[in-house]
């Protein structure tokens, strides 16, 4: 379609649109000279604090003046309610207003802020530094580093939380990006889409936190060594950092994924399953706690993606054929790799027609 065209069209709609506002306004126009015509009436501004007393009573409220009436329906002061759902004694529950402005004002804005701080800081590192390689080069040797087990519990939660992350995003960000790229029917269907999947799939992420927890537990917890690795950058300061079979940066990322996860799990069953703490300001409690737990999580995994990828030789291997090269061990893990020398856990490399990760015995802890 041209420009032209595009313009036409839009220009029509916009008309076509003006003109159904205002048949809507010629209609209710009459109606509201009718019932304004009288006296001038308003409505009690619910949010203001300064409302001014009326001279009497109302006649329609009894005893109680309007803003009496109005400051307790905003105070949401329970009134009395026939049915078994105590909630609807509550006329406006004020707090709702509340969650919103923070869902959607800090979570979102600081979360997309912390989100695109991680995606430029690693892409200015990785011009600036590039690619971190074997520096001895392969060795032609090669340790077992994750069992077939710990690899499949990785990639199950691997792929399982790129799709819970997907989604969430979609779900707090979708409006603001999507619409405006393709339109709100197309929206729909992905939001839709997407607050399903998030809902049906979201129960197995507590299994899959549970079972990353048990399988790499072993290795993750502090030792001697960790406060230097930390101090020194890992490397990039004050040259080079020992490290066991998991240096201080794994482990924090460890700790940071299950303990963040189990907040996300807990508050998203929470939500999943409203009937299970009634109070609605625990529900809202609990859907703000999620956000900012996914942003967390989010933002520590990109960082762990990059170096897990394109941002280290040799660490993808790790998780797909189950081996890391010697040198590549002695350089990042030195600690550990002498654990594994004393060991004779050291084997030769075999081609990639081998199969090395699916038949080498469940060792190398």
């Amino acid at each position: 379609m041209s420009t032209q065209r595009k313009h036409r069209s839009f220009g029509l709609r916009a008309i076509c649109a003006l003109a159904v506002l205002a048949v809507f306004l010629m209609l209710n126009m009459p109606q509201a000279s009718a019932q304004t015509s009288g006296r001038d009436v308003r409505p009690p501004d619910i949010n203001s604090t300064t409302l001014a007393e009326p001279s009497g009573p109302s006649n329609a409220l009894g005893d109680k003046s309007d803003s009496d009436f109005w400051r307790q329906i905003r105070r949401a002061n329970p009134g009395k309610v026939t049915i078994p759902d105590r909630q609807a004694a509550v006329l406006i529950q004020s707090d709702g207003q509340n969650w919103r402005a923070v869902r959607t004002g800090p979570i979102k804005v600081y979360g997309s802020w912390i989100l695109a701080a991680v995606v430029v800081i690693l892409t200015v590192f990785f011009a600036i530094r590039g690619r971190i390689r074997i520096q001895s080069g392969r060795s032609g040797r090669v340790i077992m580093r994750f069992t077939l087990n710990q690899r499949i519990v990785h990639w199950f939660i691997a792929v399982l939380f790129i799709f819970m992350a997907l989604t969430g995003l979609i779900i707090l960000y979708g409006r603001d990006v999507l619409i405006p790229l393709i339109g709100k029917p197309a929206f729909s269907v992905i939001a839709s889409a997407s607050k399903q999947g998030h809902d049906l799939f979201g129960p197995l992420f507590l299994l899959a936190t549970l079972a990353l927890f048990v399988s790499f537990v072993k290795g993750n917890l502090p030792q001697r060594g960790d406060l230097k690795w930390i101090l020194k950058g890992g490397g990039f300061f004050g040259g080079h950092a020992s490290s066991h079979r998991y240096n201080a940066g794994e482990k924090l990322w460890f700790w940071w994924a299950v303990l963040f996860g189990l907040l996300l799990s807990l508050s998203g069953l929470t939500m999943l399953f409203p009937t299970v703490i009634p109070e609605l300001g625990n529900l809202q409690l609990a859907n703000l706690l999620h956000g900012i737990a996914a942003i967390l999580v989010i933002a520590f995994a990109i960082g762990h993606i990059y170096l897990g990828t394109i941002g280290m030789e040799g660490a993808l291997e790790a998780m797909t054929d189950g081996y890391v090269d010697e040198n590549w061990a002695r350089e990042h893990h030195d600690l550990w790799h002498e654990e594994m020398r004393r060991k004779g856990e050291i084997e030769p490399a075999l081609p990639p027609s081998g199969g090395r990760g699916m038949s080498a015995p469940a060792s190398g802890e």
